[in-house]
């Protein structure tokens, strides 16, 4: 005949195949975990606890780049003096708060 005959493939596969076809995607969620999920947990693990440690005279950097002294603290609020001569007061949230600067920063405020 022209047409040769076709056999069929077992249709369950050893359980060994089944593994190996899963190690791909278990090493990149493992490789994804380290690289990216990890260090991101830190960084916010340390960025709480810098809130949390902050207290009255501290000098700091708002996210929007705003250098000032803390004047006055709050659970969730902080009043920033941004002023040299007179005294300007700001009020932001503790999360918008971005790095603590070491004391003696600022001269001017």
């Amino acid at each position: 005949m022209l047409i040769s005959p076709a056999f069929a493939q077992a249709a369950g596969g050893s359980p060994e195949s089944s593994l190996m076809s899963f190690i791909p995607l278990i090493l990149m969620f493992v490789v994804l975990y380290f690289l990216m999920i990890r260090p991101q947990m830190k960084r916010a693990k340390e960025h709480k606890s810098m809130l949390a440690a902050l207290s009255k005279g501290d000098e700091v950097v708002t996210a929007g780049g705003v250098v000032g002294k803390i004047t006055e603290i709050d659970d969730a609020y902080v009043t920033l003096n941004v002023g040299s001569d007179t005294p300007v007061n700001i009020h932001l949230q503790k999360q918008a708060i971005q790095t603590l600067l070491p004391k003696g920063t600022i001269k001017s405020i």
